[in-house]
This record gives structure tokens, sequence and C-alpha cells, in this order.
């Protein structure tokens, strides 16, 4: 008898599987189940409350949703006004991860010691880049920072203490070393699948997230004032997003299973590293990367339109017809990070010489929204959203396609932190949803 392959038994069975798994979509209707957790007109369910920030998208008049600017707010400071009040040579990722953690403003005093206490943190404990970073590596940094993380369990004594001073402790740590096990998880990836060579910069516990980043990543350690402030900005845009976003909102329900914050922020990478969640701005360059390639002349707006439409209509890229980085679940009218980034955006595109590459965004951003409402027919208007602009500041940094999901969590570990001490704080009670079996006979 032919000895059994995995992999020819699971493409026998997957069709058994589908068709016994199969549920009819009439029932999801005939029950009123709400499919992703969102009514029929596409709104998140209510399932939680939050102090930490607030996404707003359309205002309500008289019972009717109206589009709107849109507008998120940390703590009760509009996102806007906390990246406009920094100095020009001011970096704001800890002074924000602060508000966000505590949930006020620090002044001069807790800033520096927030600041003192986070560069002392980035150490890694002794071998732990050798023995565990570097064994088996992968393109995959998500998958090699989440095993990093679990393994960050084995090295605290304290790891099963789910009390708030300990949690506390241990997201401000994670915090901390994030940029520390991303960066380092590329160089080993590098190094022993694409033959580069090593670098392994140690942190600098008197710089940024920013800075740290960028001068572990180079192998001159060298960066400019420019480059800093342009990530450290796309750093505090992609800190917090609501509760409801998918990894947002994983991190309260193994929270509130009380697991440890180890198990806890590695099932946020987990979603967070999915392609329908932090994956979008890697689309996004793809799709510019295959504009680039297909249109003669990017500046040619008739040309771009041309082609977008091929796009849209499923016929160029990748046929699935989604011009990507369009469009949002809740910002309507405008995604607000996405303007506060573009002029950050514009400023690098002219110290970078990549001018041509900014007119060919900004005729996307021009004629796709256009473009998008007219074939779906859709009201509510369509907008760029951050991630349209997030890959490409990322390439004019230098900085490899593989990590850019890495510094999206680089970034949202701030927001999960937050919200795994808000829900251990206002409630202890596991998040158990219903779910309605619809078996059709018993066996």
């Amino acid at each position: 008898m032919e000895q059994c392959n995995i992999d020819d038994y699971a493409l026998r069975q997957q069709s058994i599987c589908r068709r016994n798994d199969s549920i009819s979509p009439r029932l999801y209707s005939e029950y009123d189940v709400k499919l992703g957790l969102r009514d029929s007109n596409g709104s998140g369910v209510l399932t939680g409350l939050t102090n930490i920030s607030e996404v707003i998208g359309f205002q309500v008049d008289d019972g009717r949703k109206i589009p709107c600017d849109g507008e998120l707010w940390y703590r009760g400071y509009h996102v806007r006004t906390l990246t406009g009040e920094l100095d020009e040579k001011e970096f704001g990722f800890e002074k924000i991860a602060y508000l966000l953690l505590m949930g006020e403003m620090p002044d001069e005093e807790a800033l520096r010691d927030f600041k003192e206490i986070v560069g002392k943190s980035r150490t890694l404990p002794t071998n732990f880049t050798r023995d565990v970073i570097m064994k088996a590596p992968s393109e995959d940094i998500m998958n090699t920072m989440t095993r990093s993380i679990l393994t960050l369990a084995s090295y605290d004594d304290r790891a099963k203490d789910t009390g708030i001073t300990n949690s506390l402790r241990q997201c401000i740590q994670l915090i901390s070393l994030f940029p520390v096990l991303a960066v380092y998880a590329y160089h080993a990836y590098n190094h022993y699948k694409n033959d580069g060579s090593m670098y392994i910069h140690r942190p600098d516990t008197t710089l940024s997230a920013a800075e740290n980043l960028l001068m572990m990543l180079r192998p001159d350690r060298q960066y400019t004032q420019v480059e800093a402030k342009v990530l450290d900005t796309a750093l505090i845009l992609h800190m917090e997003h609501g509760g409801g976003n998918n990894s947002t909102f994983t991190t309260r329900v193994v929270t509130s299973s009380g697991s440890d914050t180890y198990s806890t922020i590695a099932a946020a990478m987990s979603s967070l590293k999915g392609p329908k969640h932090g994956g979008a701005n890697i689309k996004v360059m793809e799709m510019i990367q295959n504009i680039k390639s297909n249109v003669s002349d990017t500046s040619d707006k008739e040309e771009v339109e041309h082609y977008l439409r091929k796009i849209l209509n499923g016929e160029a890229f990748d046929k699935k017809g989604l011009i990507y980085g369009m469009g949002h679940a809740v910002y309507t009218l405008s995604d607000p990070r996405e303007r506060i980034f573009k002029s950050y955006v514009e400023r690098l595109a002219k110290v970078k010489h990549f001018e041509a590459d900014m007119q060919l965004y900004n005729n996307i951003e021009e004629l796709a929204p256009k473009l998008i409402s007219a074939k779906k027919n859709i009201i509510k208007g369509v907008s760029p959203n951050v991630d349209f602009y997030s890959g490409f500041v990322y390439e004019m940094l230098g900085i490899p396609q593989e990590l850019y999901t890495a510094i999206f969590a680089v970034a949202r570990i701030v927001g999960w932190s937050a919200h795994r001490i808000e829900e251990m704080v206002c409630t202890d009670k596991i998040i158990r949803p219903a779910y309605m079996s619809v078996m059709e006979e018993i066996r």
C-alpha cells in the first residue's frame, strides 16, 4: 500500500470539509446573525466601552448617517492636535505612548522618567538574539517576532502574574523591545536566507523608537532628522484605532480569559499579520509597481485613469477589482491619519527625489475615488486611507517590505497595551459571544 502524503491527504479531504462546513446564507439572514460583528449597514456591533480613543467616520442626524471628514481622538485629544503641537525636532512616540497607557498627558518629569524606563528596557536577555531570534529565521518577520514574544515569557519570573502592576510592567517592556525584535528578526532573515551581511547594532537608550529603528536597521547607523521625524509621525498615527479593529478586539478577548501579557500580545500579532488587517500597505506597493510597469507615462492622468479602470474592472493587477489604499470600514469623506501624514510624505519625497512617484500617488488619489464611486455606486464617498502612503514612506526610507507589517506592530503594541489594561480594570467577565447551532439532523 502506497504511503500516504499529508499534503495529498489534505487535498483530498478539503472537499469533505467544504461540504460539511457549509451553512446556507439564508440562515444568517433568518436568524439575524451579524457576520463579522457588523450590522447589515456595515456598522460594528457594540460590544464594549472604552476611554482610550474614538474613531468618527460619519454623523447621525435624525437617525440618518451623514458622511463627514474622519476624526481620530486619543484620550480626548484629536490626533491632529497631538502631532501638530510637537516641535519640528521633537519625537512624540514616547509622549503619546504615555498618554494612551496612563490616560493623561505627562508633565516634563513624568515624560523624562518614562523615556528613561523605555530606554533602559530595550535590552534583551543575555544570548536571546543568538538563541532565539537567529534560530530558524523566516521572511515572515511577524511570525519570528511572535515566537520571540512567547519566548520572553520564559525569561520572566512573573510571567503568569496578571495583576495590573505586573501587566503594565510587561507592556512597557514589550513596547520598548518591539523595534529591537523587528529589526533583529529582519537582519537574521536577510543574513541566513538572502546571504546578506549580519548587523546587530545595540539600541541607544537615549534615542526615540523611530531613531532606534532606523539606526539599528542601517549598516552605517546613520539617519537624518527628517527621516526620523516622518517615521515617528507614522508610528503615532498607527498607535491606536479604537477597540473594534481585529487585533485590538483580539487583545481584549484574550485578556478577558485571564491569559498572560505575552500570550495576549502574541495573539494580537497573529491577528495583525493577516492581509485583511495589517498587510494593506504591501498590497498598495505591489499595485503601484504594477501600474508603473504598465503605464508608460505616470504623469499622464488619462493614461493612469485608463489603467485604473482596468484594475477596477478586474482586468489588471491581481484581477480582484480593487484599488488598494482607497476606502475604509469606518471613515467616509476622509481618513484623518492620511490627511496629517500626506504633508510629511510630500516633504520626504522632495528630500529623497521621489517627485515622480509622488505625482503618481497624487494622480491616483484624485482619480480613484471618482472611479470607485461611479463603479460601485457608493454614496458615502471614497477617500485614501493611511495605508495608501505608509508603504511609500517606508520605501523612501529604505525599509524592506518584510518589515512593513512589523513596523505597524511596533506602533500598535501601544494601543494593545492600553486596551489590555483597561479590560483588566473594568471587568473580570470573559468575552463569550453566542453561536446558534443549525445542525440539520441528530445522528
